[in-house]
């Protein structure tokens, strides 16, 4: 368990003592007696009265540095410090408690640490369904799965794996992001959080070569954000161009553990694999059920997933639908990102106005979807870039 510098914290601590009593024992007060009674005869009383004083202020300073310490990084402190301090019969007076929160209060507000143990973690589940609802644009089934997923799995106190979950669709259909969504929503500083790293298939591990030295890399990485986060989220883009070496490294990772220490905090990891594999059968099915009547909003897993996850096992140009973690059923979730229709781009380009603070018109919006190529030929139902490009898209229409 780290600490930080002890030296001053002993003066603090002795200011927190209560004031010594001055009756002795059985609350009596001694009498005074002859300067001949108050000799060398009295000397070793006083000398060991001061002793049990300065054991006793000892006692409690350290009782005070654990109770600090159980504030500060709850993640080492033993259930029995939780327990009132109560050190040679001395209990933590009212003053010494404010103190203490004092301390803690001045610590933490340039450490990491707060009363859940950890200030960078937030899960704010409400901020997560506000934003998948108002603007996520399209996708339903996606809105609906990583909500409860990721809530159901970080409210468990005790996991005993990952939760993988894998996002497939084509690309601009907000694969990316729904990732960014809920690393702003479980992290104070998002993204940018210690607890959050990104690995880009293409940019982290390009070359085929070095598969070795990725895979300690990538596992590095993993152990060393675990030790210092006990909640972690792990995204890997272009997921379906990760070498399969790098997947059987993510298996130690992926797979159950069974509990070591009951009373150590409990590590909770997310992993998001993000990937284009699967986006022609989602789009085939949709427009398939489109055409036969269904609205988009009726359209459920049932009539997706059996499809999605047999077109990722028999891909022959990737490998992650023959790596271990789909075949031994360590990815939890597959989930389906829609095609992106007309209005859905009109939406995405209304907030792209706004997220700018910018004024736009129905007709600014209308000109901006129709600049987007629309596919089937025939049909001309989906955008093929979904809502990518757009924020570029509306400096068209600045005065």
């Amino acid at each position: 368990m780290p600490r930080g510098p002890r030296s001053p914290l002993w003066l603090l601590l002795l200011l927190l003592l209560p004031p010594p009593s001055t009756s002795g024992h059985g609350g009596r007060a001694r009498p005074r007696e002859g300067a001949e009674e108050a000799g060398s005869a009295g000397s070793w009383p006083a000398f060991q009265g001061l002793r049990e004083r300065l054991r006793a202020a000892g006692a409690l300073c350290r009782r005070y540095w654990a109770l600090f310490s159980c504030r500060v990084w709850p993640e080492g402190c033993r259930q029995d410090e939780e327990a009132p301090a109560r050190p040679l019969g001395w209990s933590l007076p009212l003053l010494g408690q404010q103190y203490l929160d004092i301390l803690t209060t001045w610590y933490c507000s340039f450490q990491d640490c707060c009363d859940s143990g950890d200030c960078r973690i937030i899960n704010n589940f409400t901020g997560l369904e506000a934003d998948l609802r108002v603007r996520l644009h399209g996708q339903h089934l996606a809105r609906e799965l990583v909500l409860t997923a990721a809530r159901g799995y970080l409210e468990l106190p005790r996991p005993d794996k990952a939760l993988a979950l894998s996002f497939h669709g084509w690309s601009g259909t907000g694969k990316n992001f729904v990732a960014r969504m809920l690393a702003e929503n479980l992290y104070r500083d998002g993204l940018r959080s210690d607890c959050v790293k990104v690995f880009i298939a293409t940019l982290h591990f390009p070359h085929h070569k070095y598969v070795d030295l990725y895979q300690e890399q990538l596992a590095a990485q993993i152990r060393k954000t675990q030790e210092h986060c006990h909640q972690t989220l792990f995204i890997l883009d272009e997921a379906e161009k990760l070498h399969p070496g790098l997947l059987e490294a993510l298996r130690p990772h992926l797979e159950r553990q069974a509990p070591e220490n009951p009373r150590a905090k409990s590590l909770k990891t997310i992993f998001l694999f993000l990937s284009n594999l699967g986006g022609n059968i989602i789009n085939e099915v949709v427009l398939n059920l489109l055409k036969a009547g269904w609205s988009r909003e009726e359209i459920g897993m049932e009539h997706l997933e059996p499809q999605l996850q047999a077109e990722i096992v028999e891909s022959t140009d990737s490998g992650f639908g023959h790596s271990c973690l789909v075949k031994e059923n360590l990815i939890d979730i597959f989930i389906p990102f829609l095609p992106l229709e007309y209005r859905h781009v009109r939406l995405c380009a209304r907030d792209a106005f706004l997220s700018q603070e910018l004024l736009y018109t129905e007709e600014a919006l209308d000109e901006i979807a129709k600049m987007m190529v629309y596919v089937p030929k025939e049909e001309q139902l989906f955008s093929s870039q979904g809502c990518k490009s757009i924020s570029q898209r509306i400096n068209y229409f600045l005065p």
